[in-house]
């Protein structure tokens, strides 16, 4: 199952306007010729009658300005068109494309500024195309957003001038639009050929099913040297006349629960992306992949109050849905509210389940309410628990002190290290599967994590 790619933002026409007070600018032909007037200086050095050239040479240019102003068509007769060529997700390159209709009898050269979001990846620039009479010319330019979710994308601006490039009109297209920016879908089938590769044929199976393994039964067949004997049936046995066992595969349509941290914590930055975005593609990645293990996946995502709520479900709508619910996860300034996540979770989820709590600990000298939160799960659900690493922190502790200053900040860092190490293993005393992972490797120990869980039947 491949991630549903949803549809690319819908295009987007209007006409142009004039851009500011007058809406005329100086076209860069203009400067040089005034320039060059400016030669008549030297001889009226020696005789002053040459200053009249000078003034001459100003009115003509002047005039040549008006003539070209006005023979340039107003804005409103443009039409101008924000075209997307395919879906927006963090990090990827899209293609957008602005269209300039020019009805006019004038061949025109504009410049063209498409008002997008800037990111780190994305800078503001203006595009130069001519658009012959009669015609319309497109101007493509890739786009890299740099966050995700519903983001405004503003105008249009235009300068255009005639081939003579004296005058020029300003103008601008009212385009703006709410756009959805996704998660990274090349993350997400980046890691699932990874897995392919990497787990070999043992894994490939564990993707489908496994047979002699699990609790759910599946098919009858002659017994084998090495089965054992509680599977034999016993009933089949005494209509057939031979032994007969049964066969059995790793159980499926079991809950799995993406619990995703959106408290201040998860906005740490590291490579251009926040730790939320790594949980984001870390869980997109999962569901791919649970939903492939026909595993019924839902999504709880929560700050200060519960943000996005998806039941456990199945197929390709599914996954669709918790693609849009991804999507829209933004960072809170506050704390998240930790214990009214996991009472929520309690309610929504009777029967045994998989949770999958991504998160980060706050360094305090109490216990973070998260550990207790996560506690409060173990008595119902299997509970992997993922903390995002700080590897800055576990940098600064493996570093050899030369001075009482790096030894300061080497005894500082190793002691959240062990404190760090402390409240996981608080956790794990009571069943819990703990990690703490890189930012990037989360995605990586997410997916192994869940395959182990799978093959040892923990569920």
């Amino acid at each position: 199952m491949s991630v549903p790619r949803p549809l690319a933002p819908s295009p987007l026409e209007a006409p142009a306007k004039r851009h500011g007070r007058l809406g005329i600018g100086i076209g860069s032909r203009l400067f040089l010729l005034a320039g060059a007037g400016l030669a008549w200086l030297i001889p009226a050095l020696w005789n002053p009658t040459y200053f009249y050239a000078l003034v001459i040479w100003d009115v003509v240019l002047f005039l040549a300005f008006l003539w070209d102003l006005f023979r340039l068509p107003v804005a409103s007769k443009l039409r101008v068109k924000r075209h997307w060529h395919e879906t927006l997700s963090i990090r990827g390159a899209s293609d957008v494309t602005i269209s300039v209709s020019n009805p006019t009898s004038r061949d025109l050269r504009i410049d063209v500024m498409d008002e997008l979001m800037p990111s780190p990846w994305h800078r503001l620039r203006w595009l130069t195309a001519i658009v012959p009479s009669g015609a319309t010319e497109g101007i493509t330019q890739q786009f890299i957003p740099g966050e995700r979710g519903d983001v405004r994308v503003g105008r249009v601006y235009l300068r255009y001038r005639s081939s003579l490039d004296i005058a020029e009109r300003w103008a601008l297209a009212d385009l703006q639009q709410t756009v959805r920016v996704y998660p990274n879908f090349e993350h997400a089938g980046k890691h699932m050929i990874y897995l392919a590769r990497s787990r070999q044929i043992e894994l490939q199976m564990r993707l489908m099913r496994l047979r002699g393994t699990g609790s759910d039964f599946e098919s009858l067949r002659d017994y084998r040297e090495g089965d054992e004997i509680r599977n034999i049936c016993w009933t089949a046995t005494a209509r057939r006349g031979k032994a007969v066992a049964k066969t059995y595969r790793v159980e499926r349509s079991q809950a799995v629960w993406l619990v995703l941290d959106c408290g201040r914590l998860m906005n740490t930055r590291s490579e251009g992306y926040s730790k939320l975005d790594r949980a984001v593609d870390a869980a997109l990645v999962l569901s791919q992949l649970a939903l492939h293990s026909e595993d019924r996946v839902g999504l709880l995502a929560y700050g200060r109050a519960l943000n996005q709520r998806v039941l456990p479900g199945r197929g390709a709508a599914q996954l669709r849905h918790l693609v849009e619910q991804l999507a829209v996860i933004r960072v809170e300034a506050p704390e998240a509210d930790h214990i009214r996540a996991a009472a929520t979770l309690l309610s929504m989820q009777k029967q045994r389940g998989l949770v999958i709590w991504i998160t980060d600990l706050a360094e305090t000298a109490m216990t973070p309410e998260v550990i207790d939160a996560a506690g409060q799960l173990l008595s119902r659900h299997l509970v992997i628990f993922i903390v995002i690493a700080q590897p800055e922190v576990n940098r600064q502790a493996a570093i050899e002190p030369v001075n009482s200053q790096q030894m300061y900040e080497t005894v500082a860092a190793q002691e959240m290290v062990f404190r760090r190490e402390v409240l996981l293993g608080r956790l794990r005393e009571h069943g819990a599967l703990c990690l703490e992972v890189a930012p990037h490797q989360l995605s990586t120990a997410l997916l192994n994590q869940y395959l182990s869980v799978k093959e040892r039947n923990l569920i």
